[in-house]
C-alpha cells in the first residue's frame, strides 16, 4: 500500500515524500508540479498523452492545469518520490528578481544534473526529518527555480497552459462549480444553469480550460479536502460527507486515486507553516 513519509504545507504550496506503488488517475492541479525519484524503481508520468520517465536521470515538470497521470513500475514495495506543488503566485513573487513572469514549464522532462541532485537530496532530507523551517523553504525555492530554468534551457517552447475562459458561459460555470463543489451530481445542473446542453458544455469547457469539467471539479474537491485535513480537526468521515461523498470509503478511494495515499495518512504526516 502507498504511504506518506512527510507533507510540508506553506504559502509556497506543498512538498511531499510518498512511497507509491499504485497508479494515479488522470488529474490536474492549479499549482506547478515537479516529480523526482528519491529511492526505488522508476515510474512514468503521462503528460498530455505522452509518457515521460521519472528515474535517477530524469524528473518531470507539469504546468498548472496540465492533465497528467502517474504509473509506477514497482507494484510491490513501491518507490519513494518527492513531489512539489508550487503556487504560481508565490513563484512569481519569489522569483521576481530574476524576471519570471508566469509559472509555465518549457518542457515536461528534466535532466537531473549535479546541481539539481544536490538540491533534491537536501529537500528530501529536510522533509524526512520533519524540518518545517525557513531553511527547507529556501531549498524548495532553489530547487523549483533551478528545475524551471532547466525546462527552458533546452530551447523548446510549449503552448500556454493557463485557462483562457474566453466564453462567458464557461466563466459562469467556473463560478457555479466553486459555489457548488459540495453538491452531488452537480455538473448536469451547472450545464443547464449556464444555458448549455451537456455535450456542448463538456466541449466548450475543454476548449476553454484544457481539461474536462469532471477533472476540474475533482481538483476543487481535492483542494477543499486537503485544506480541511491540514487546518481542522474535523473527522475524515465528516469531510467526505460535506464534499458530497456517500461514505468515508468512497471519499478515501477518491482521495487515494488522485493523491496516492489515504486522507488519514495524509493528515498524520502533514506539517504546516505560514
Amino acid at each position: 500500500m502507498s504511504t506518506a513519509v512527510a507533507v510540508f504545507h506553506g504559502r509556497f504550496g506543498r512538498a511531499s515524500l510518498y512511497r507509491l506503488n499504485r497508479p494515479l488517475a488522470p488529474h490536474a492541479h492549479r499549482e506547478g508540479h515537479l516529480i523526482f525519484l528519491i529511492d526505488g524503481a522508476p515510474a512514468a508520468v503521462g503528460v498530455d498523452g505522452k509518457e515521460y520517465r521519472v528515474d535517477r536521470h530524469h524528473a518531470v515538470a507539469v504546468s498548472p492545469w496540465q492533465p497528467h497521470d502517474f504509473r509506477p513500475s514497482d507494484f510491490g514495495q513501491g518507490a519513494v518520490f518527492l513531489t512539489l506543488y508550487i503556487a504560481p503566485r508565490w513563484f512569481m513573487e519569489a522569483s521576481s528578481q530574476i524576471g519570471h513572469v508566469m509559472m509555465r514549464f518549457g518542457a515536461p522532462s528534466i535532466e537531473m544534473t549535479p546541481d539539481l541532485a544536490g538540491l533534491l537530496s537536501r529537500a528530501a532530507e529536510g522533509l524526512s526529518e520533519g524540518e518545517a523551517t525557513s531553511r527547507l523553504l529556501g531549498t524548495i525555492q532553489e530547487l523549483t527555480e533551478t528545475a524551471f530554468e532547466h525546462t527552458w534551457a533546452i530551447g523548446k517552447r510549449a503552448p500556454p497552459i493557463w485557462p483562457r475562459m474566453s466564453d462567458f458561459r464557461i466563466r459562469n460555470a467556473i463560478r457555479l462549480m466553486n459555489e457548488r463543489v459540495t453538491d452531488a451530481c452537480v455538473l448536469d445542473r451547472i450545464a443547464r444553469d449556464s444555458g448549455l446542453s451537456r455535450p456542448h458544455f463538456y466541449k466548450l469547457f475543454r476548449q476553454n480550460i484544457g481539461l474536462t469539467p469532471n477533472m476540474y471539479l475533482n481538483t476543487l474537491r481535492l483542494e477543499r479536502s486537503i485544506d480541511r485535513l491540514t487546518h481542522s480537526d474535523d473527522p475524515v468521515t465528516a469531510i467526505g460527507l460535506d464534499l458530497g461523498f456517500a461514505s468515508q470509503a468512497s471519499f478515501t478511494r477518491f482521495f487515494s486515486n488522485n493523491i496516492g495515499i489515504s486522507p488519514t495518512d495524509y493528515r498524520r504526516v502533514s506539517m504546516v507553516t505560514a
